[in-house]
């Protein structure tokens, strides 16, 4: 947890000494102490990255330490941002304040400074003695494969067994053989030789044993261990660990060693991500994009793709479970195993991780009795009316989700939490002007909470001054329109992600504003406004667009004016509800970047899709054809990259292609289609294809979709696995 401290210590220095010094006056003295602890900061970052065994004996001090420099620093700039904004309501009413009345000199580093120097010079004079060298973990580097002699080999093997993936990819040239948690039946098996091999039991204690074998949740340690435990214990003893079966296990010692080993070896730059998702409430699915963005707010990574690298470190050793993927094989959602989970709880309060996150507490008023003055990350689960009664005093926060309180507003304080960077909140609570306030915000997501979800037409109006929020990259919420900038507003530059708004009118100014989205999504409503004209043409202005959902509910009447124009860079595209014709595909099949493609709710219409040029017998068409073709030429292979293809809800009865057209395609959905009763033959001679998944009420389709498995079985060799839905 050292490191992370000082990796956002570091984040926070460098932040105050780029703020605006009119607003924040620092004498030249406490700049230059602050430089002077920047400098002791990041030799000892260095030093614990690099040494790691060397650093164990000073990660407890260095902790306390940098987080107290880091309070310090923030409630100085939360004291100056308060002060600005009264200064600036006086100077409203002519009773102007004077700055130099609070210039500020640091004298609170004073002790922190006494602490982090002394600890410096130790790591400094350790890197100097001979013979240190970076420790090294299992992972950190190349494992030699030893020669071996082909002609003397007498059927011996060496079996290596890993948490970490990368150690037995280094170990073999051959896949490795990743273990699952074991099924119930397994986990009998296993117990059983452990327990009692050569014994019958009785129908109560094999009811108790059965037991045992659900309170291992599938982990072969815990089966192995708990097996040690019933076979020295008489079997009266049996019914209390069955009712406790991980305090049994976790009151082993092999147990605490092995788990323990885990977290011990994980680079210093993971652990805070890891610690992080500990936190979670048991058996709770935890969304990728929603850690993405907490694990970003908090600083522990610094952008997107450093997070997902992070992650990916995380699940090679087996750490989370990834429980769902995303229709690209991305990371969709993720939980960790009870007993792991307690390890992570164990070392965060070892590591005094609690003063800076609260995941899943109901009573903030108590909690901030505790930790108001460093907390940076506050997760409710629970509903709780009086759970927000205490936000005014978290001074520091940078993570505030409440989605799932029963509370109607957020208090005025929160507004005035300069640190924060992500807030969530649930409908119906309103988002008022002071959110301009929030310079440091980086995600707000606004979601039905669990008390109003079948309440679909709840809507959150956005303020103007939405658009005075430089930092912003994620919106996420169930919005109306999106306030017209009214030629007051910068673009923002940040907005990455921009989900669901509705009716949004894409003019060149507003596509202007958001011209870095990689994400969007937007909802008409085609009884309503049938029509406005939306101007989705000028969606190819978004020029690093990947994610677009277009969705039409209650009528399609838009189709007539609303023609959209993609953008070349998209990489996932899902529509609903439009009813356009057939023929507008030809559009989305030359997009270059494609990869999921996602048609629900009569997205199309029409009896046949035909992705293949019909032939003419009319030989005055023969000049048409050579530039059709020429064309073709042009734009290449048509869904060159598409991986992923969904029909559902459609009124398509053909549907005439060929392989060429859909070469990289592996997994194939076609749900609710009843009247296509077959597929072309060809589709199945797709190299890439994988899966077949097909409405089980449609019983021609089916067959057909069988007919093409067992043809690619007996004829190519291949598997193409069909799955009912």
């Amino acid at each position: 947890m050292a490191y992370a401290v000082c990796h956002s210590l570091i984040q926070t220095v460098d932040r105050i000494l780029n703020l605006d010094p009119q607003k924040y006056p620092i004498s030249d003295e406490g700049k230059r102490q602050i430089k002077d602890l920047l400098a002791w900061i990041e030799s000892i970052k260095l030093f614990l990255q690099k040494y790691p065994k060397e650093a164990a004996p000073f990660e407890t001090d260095v902790s306390n330490a940098a987080n107290q420099a880091e309070d310090v620093m923030e409630h100085f700039i939360y004291e100056h941002y308060r002060w600005n904004l009264k200064a600036e309501k006086m100077a409203a009413v002519g009773r102007p304040r004077n700055r130099t009345e609070i210039l500020y000199d640091f004298r609170e580093l004073d002790v922190v400074m006494e602490e982090i120097s002394p600890i410096a010079k130790q790591m400094a004079e350790i890197q100097q003695q001979h013979g240190v060298r970076p420790a090294t973990t299992a992972s950190s580097g190349p494992v030699s494969q030893p020669e071996i002699d082909n002609d003397t080999c007498d059927g011996s093997r060496i079996v290596i067994t890993t948490r970490d993936e990368s150690v037995a990819s280094h170990v073999t040239a051959s896949i490795p053989h990743k273990m699952k948690l074991m099924t119930p039946e397994n986990s009998w098996i296993l117990l059983k030789k452990k327990a009692f091999r050569d014994r019958e039991l009785e129908s109560d204690m094999e009811k108790i044993a059965w037991e045992v074998v659900a309170g291992c949740e599938g982990l072969p340690l815990a089966i192995v261990l708990i097996g040690g435990i019933l076979l020295e214990e008489k079997m009266e003893a049996w019914g209390d660990i069955a009712r406790d079966v991980k305090s049994a296990v976790e009151s082993t010692t092999e147990f605490g060693k092995r788990i323990a080993l885990s977290y011990t070896y994980l680079p210093v730059d993971l652990r805070p991500c890891f610690l992080y998702m500990g936190g979670f409430p048991e058996d709770h699915e935890i969304r990728i994009s929603k850690l993405i963005k907490l694990w970003i707010a908090e600083g522990f990574v610094g952008n997107e793709n450093e997070a997902k690298d992070y992650l990916y470190k995380l699940v090679r050793r087996n750490l989370p479970l990834i429980t769902s993927l995303k229709p690209n094989a991305d990371f969709k959602s993720c939980n960790i195993h009870d007993m792991v989970r307690d390890m992570a709880k164990s070392q965060a309060l070892d590591e005094n991780y609690e003063r800076r996150l609260s995941i899943g507490h109901t009573d903030l008023t108590r909690l901030a009795r505790a930790y108001a003055s460093t907390l940076r990350s506050c997760l409710t689960f629970q509903p709780n009316e009086s759970s927000l009664g205490g936000l005014r005093k978290f001074k520091l926060l940078r993570v505030l989700d409440v989605v799932d309180t029963d509370a109607y507003s957020l208090p005025a304080p929160v507004f005035e939490l300069f640190h924060l960077r992500y807030l969530a909140f649930g409908c119906p609570m309103e988002v008022p002007y002071a959110i301009s306030r929030l310079q440091n915000l980086r995600a707000l997501i606004v979601r039905p909470s669990k008390r109003l979800r079948h309440h679909s037409n709840d809507n959150v109006d956005l303020p103007l001054e939405i658009w005075m929020l430089p930092l912003l990259t994620h919106l996420v919420s169930f919005f109306d329109l999106l306030p017209d900038p009214k030629g007051a507003a910068s673009a923002l530059k940040e907005l990455l992600t921009l989900n669901v708004v509705k009716k949004l009118i894409c003019t060149e100014q507003i596509m202007g504003l958001l011209y870095n989205l990689k994400k969007l999504a937007i909802t008409y409503f085609g009884d309503k406004y049938p029509n406005e004209d939306y101007q989705l043409h000028n969606l190819h202005l978004l020029t690093q667009l990947e994610k677009l959902t277009l969705v039409v509910k209650k009528g399609s009447l838009l189709e007539k004016k609303a023609k959209p124009v993609f953008p070349k860079s998209l990489k996932k595209l899902t529509l609903s509800g439009w009813r356009f014709p057939w023929e507008y595909m030809k559009a989305i099949s030359t997009l270059p970047e494609l990869q999921v493609l996602k048609l629900r709710d009569h997205a199309f219409e029409g009896r046949a899709w035909s992705t293949i040029q019909e032939d003419s017998d009319d030989d005055d068409d023969e000049e048409e054809e050579e530039e059709e073709q020429e064309q073709e030429e042009e734009v290449g292979d048509l869904f060159d990259k598409l991986e992923y293809l969904l029909i559902q809800e459609s009124d398509l009865e053909e549907w005439k292609t060929k392989k060429d057209h859909f070469l990289g395609l592996k997994r194939l959905v076609l749900n609710r289609c009843g009247k296509l009763k077959k597929i072309p033959e060809d589709i199945g001679n797709i190299l890439e294809l994988k899966l077949i998944e097909v409405d089980r009420t449609n019983d021609p389709l089916l067959k057909c979709v069988q007919g093409i498995r067992d043809y690619q079985k007996e004829f190519n060799d291949r598997v193409l696995l069909v799955r009912q839905l």
